[in-house]
């Protein structure tokens, strides 16, 4: 099966589950507003809808990452297997990155924010020394996700 075809295939995928993922949690929001058994208001519904559009935007942010990882992912073979797997796996790593990215955005967990940031950093140095071993150019670098960017070096 061809990469162009497998990376439709998922795309058509994602879509029909982010559609399905929409639904759960729109479904799980309106649960959470309705009164319980005994008539007494859960009083959650702003927090349901707050949370609600905080995980749309994080789907929203993780399926546009899968989206590119996938449609990056689709090389061309060129007869050297090292570059093809390098091409291949540049875009699978940055995924990570972008889908650790959205976690540190809208997470709230602080474990699963560091492992976040490991990802981040881990995937990086991966990226880097695979580039680097078949004699790609180094990415140009970028500040950290959690750090913000300066100005002319301006804070």
């Amino acid at each position: 099966m061809s990469a162009v075809l497998i990376s439709t295939l998922f795309r058509g995928m994602l879509g029909f589950v982010q559609v399905m993922v929409v639904a759960a949690v729109a479904a799980t929001a309106q649960q959470r507003s309705q009164p319980s058994p005994d008539g007494t208001p859960d009083g959650i519904c702003s927090s349901a809808q707050a949370d609600l559009a905080e995980e749309v935007s994080y789907l929203v942010d993780n399926e546009a990452a899968m989206k590119r990882m996938m449609l990056n992912m689709a090389v061309r073979p060129t007869g050297d297997i090292d570059r093809d797997f390098v091409s291949m796996m540049s875009p699978h790593h940055q995924g990570a990155i972008d889908m650790a990215q959205a976690v540190l955005r809208y997470g709230r967990n602080e474990q699963i924010r560091r492992l976040a940031q490991e990802i981040i950093v881990t995937q990086q140095q991966e990226i880097a020394a695979m580039r680097l071993a078949v004699g790609y150019p180094l990415q140009p670098s970028m500040p950290a996700p959690t750090q913000i960017a300066t100005v002319s070096g301006q804070p």
